[in-house]
C-alpha cells in the first residue's frame, strides 16, 4: 500500500481509534446528524459486517459531546458539541444458553455503571437495573439519557436451531427492552440495530413510537461503501483494479438509495492485494438457512428474482420464520426491484453480487452432496466441459454429482420426486461453478427454459423431468432457443430425465442448434 494512504480499518469500530490513528474513514455524520435531530427512538436492521457497530460508536461520541473527533466532518459545525448527554451502550455478543445472555447483560450494566459513576441497588435484577440506570444517570447529569443498542437480536439469532432457547432468550430481552418505554420521561435517544426484524409485538412490546429506518431511502447509504465512495476516497486504494469486476463481485446491496458495497468485503480485498474471492459469506456460517431449507421443497433457482410481499421482509417471528425473510434481513438476497400498487408494495428479490450467489449456492452444495464440493472434482469438470462444449462427458459429471447426494439430509420423504430439487443442484452447481450467467425459468414466447447457462460463446439450454421423458423434445417443440438465435453464440439445447427410485439421470440427450 502507499505510504501516504491511510491504514485500512480492518475490524476497527472504535470510532475514536480510527480517527486518532488516522484510519480510513468513509463520512457518515450527515445520516447520523438527520437521525437524531428527526427521532426519538428509531431502529435498523442490516446484515452483518456492514459497519452497524461504528455507526453506533460514532453516536456515542456525537452525544458525548467529542468535537475534536469530528473535525472537518459533516456534523462539525451543526451539532452542538457543548450540550453533552450520558450515554448507556448496550453490546450483545453470542450467547448459546440463558445463562451466558444474562450474563452479558449484566455485564453491559456493570460498564455503564462504572463508565457513569452510578451504582445499581445489588438486591435488583438486570431489567431494574437498567431502570435504575437511567434513572439516576438523569438526575446524576441533569440531562437526559442516550441509549444505543449494538446487535440486540443476536442472543436470539444464535439460537434459531434450539427453538426454547430462542423463545427465552426473546423474553428476556424483551423485559430490558421494555424498561425504555417506561422511562421515556428521562430519555433523550434511543437507537437500536440488529440483523433481523422481529415484530414489534414480539420484542419491543409497548414501544409503539420506535422508528424503523430499515427502508427509508433517505437512510439507505447510513451503513456500506457506496459506487461514489469507491469512485472518490477508496480509489487510491485500487490502483490497477478493474472496477467493473469490482462492482460485479462485490456491489448490490439495495435499500432504496443506492446501491451498496459491504465495506468488509472491500477492505478485505484491498489487504489480499485485490484477490477476487469470498470474504463476507465466510465469516459466518448461515447454520439456520439450512434448517429452513430442509423444511420445504424449495427451487433454490427462484431466488434469482424471487417476488414477495411488503410484509414478507418487513418482520417475522420465532413461531413464523419464512426462508425468503431471514435471508433478505441476513443479506444473502437484496432488492432488485420495488413495485408500488394500489393495495401495496411488493419486491422482486434477488443476490446481491456474484460473491454472494456463488458463496451461497456451494453452500448449499456441499450440504447436499456426502462430502465437501471441493473434494469432488466435478465442478472443475463442469466448467471444463462447457467451455469447449463438450457435452458427451457432461451425462458422467451430472451422474457423479447426484450419486453424492445425502438424501437423508432432508426432511421430506417425496424430495425424489420434486422436479425444483433437481433443479435446485444443478442451478447450485452452475452458479457454484461461477459461470457467467445462468438464469433459472427463463422466459420465451411459449414457456419458460428450466435453465440457460452462458459461458464465453456458448449458450446451453437445460429441460429437466421427473419420472418421464421427452425433456429434449420440449425444447425443441417450443422452440426455447429461438431467443438466443441472432446471439451470434453457439447454441445447445440439452434433456436431462430424473428416474425418483434410483434418484438420478437416467435419460441424457443433447444437440446443438
Amino acid at each position: 500500500m502507499k505510504k501516504n494512504l491511510k491504514k485500512l480499518p480492518i475490524g476497527i469500530s472504535t470510532f475514536s481509534k480510527i480517527i486518532e490513528q488516522d484510519y480510513l474513514y468513509i463520512d457518515k455524520t450527515k445520516e447520523a446528524y438527520e437521525l437524531i435531530t428527526n427521532y426519538q427512538y428509531a431502529f435498523l436492521s442490516r446484515p452483518r459486517r456492514f459497519g452497524k457497530s461504528l455507526f453506533i460508536d460514532t453516536l456515542q461520541e456525537i452525544f458525548e459531546g467529542n468535537k475534536k473527533l469530528f473535525e472537518g466532518l459533516y456534523i462539525s459545525d451543526k451539532w452542538d458539541f457543548e450540550e453533552k448527554y450520558p450515554v448507556i451502550k448496550i453490546s450483545f455478543s453470542g450467547s448459546r444458553d440463558i445463562e451466558a445472555l444474562k450474563l452479558n447483560i449484566f455485564r453491559n450494566m456493570n460498564e455503564a455503571q462504572e463508565k457513569l459513576g452510578i451504582e445499581c441497588s445489588k438486591e435488583y435484577d438486570y431489567a431494574t437495573c437498567f431502570s435504575e440506570l437511567i434513572k439516576k444517570s438523569y438526575e446524576k447529569y441533569q440531562k437526559p439519557v442516550v441509549i444505543l443498542v449494538d446487535e440486540y437480536d443476536k442472543a436470539i439469532l444464535d439460537n434459531i436451531d434450539q427453538i426454547e432457547v430462542a423463545k427465552e432468550s426473546r423474553e428476556i430481552v424483551k423485559i430490558l427492552y421494555t424498561q425504555i418505554k417506561d422511562n421515556d420521561r428521562y430519555i433523550k435517544f434511543a437507537f437500536l440495530t440488529g440483523v433481523s426484524k422481529f415484530t414489534k409485538a414480539s420484542i419491543f412490546s409497548g414501544l409503539n413510537n420506535l422508528k424503523d429506518i430499515s427502508m427509508l431511502p433517505k437512510y439507505g447509504n447510513i451503513c456500506g461503501y457506496t459506487q461514489n465512495d469507491i469512485e472518490t476516497t477508496i480509489l487510491p486504494y485500487l490502483d490497477g483494479v478493474d472496477l467493473e469486476e469490482l462492482k460485479k463481485w462485490y456491489n448490490g446491496y439495495n435499500f432504496l438509495k443506492d446501491k451498496i458495497y459491504n465495506p468488509f468485503d472491500i477492505l478485505l480485498f484491498i489487504d489480499a492485494d485485490f484477490l477476487f474471492k469470498n470474504y463476507w459469506f465466510s465469516t459466518g456460517t448461515p447454520s439456520f438457512l439450512i434448517k429452513l431449507f430442509q423444511k420445504e421443497n424449495y427451487n433454490l433457482a427462484k431466488f434469482e428474482n424471487l417476488k414477495v410481499s411488503e410484509e414478507l421482509i418487513e418482520s417475522f417471528d420465532i413461531e413464523d420464520i419464512s426462508l425468503e425473510t431471514v435471508m433478505f434481513q441476513s443479506g444473502y438476497l437484496t432488492i432488485k426491484e420495488q413495485i408500488i400498487r394500489r393495495r401495496g408494495i411488493q419486491y422482486i428479490l434477488t443476490f446481491p453480487n456474484l460473491e454472494t450467489k456463488m458463496s451461497f449456492n456451494n453452500y448449499l452444495l456441499n450440504y447436499f452432496i456426502k462430502k465437501p464440493i471441493d473434494k469432488i472434482p466435478v465442478q472443475n469438470d463442469l466448467v471444463d466441459l462447457l467451455e469447449v462444449g463438450n457435452l458427451n462427458d457432461l451425462e458422467q459429471t451430472l451422474k457423479s454429482l447426484f450419486a453424492s447426494i445425502a438424501y437423508n439430509n432432508f426432511t421430506k420423504n417425496d424430495i425424489e420426486e420434486f422436479e425444483g430439487f433437481y433443479a435446485s443442484v444443478i442451478y447450485a452447481y452452475f452458479v457454484g461453478a461461477g459461470f457467467d450467467k445462468v438464469i433459472a425459468e427463463d422466459v420465451t414466447n411459449d414457456g419458460r427454459i428450466d435453465l440457460s447457462v452462458f459461458i464465453d460463446d456458448y449458450i446451453y439450454i437445460f429441460e429437466f423431468k421427473v419420472d418421464s421423458k421427452g425433456a429434449l423434445e420440449q425444447i425443441k417443440s417450443k422452440e426455447y432457443f429461438n431467443k438466443y438465435l441472432s446471439s451470434g453464440k453457439d447454441i445447445y439445447i440439452v434433456g436431462v430425465e430424473f428416474d425418483s427410485s434410483s434418484r438420478n439421470v437416467v435419460g441424457y440427450e443433447w444437440e446443438r442448434v
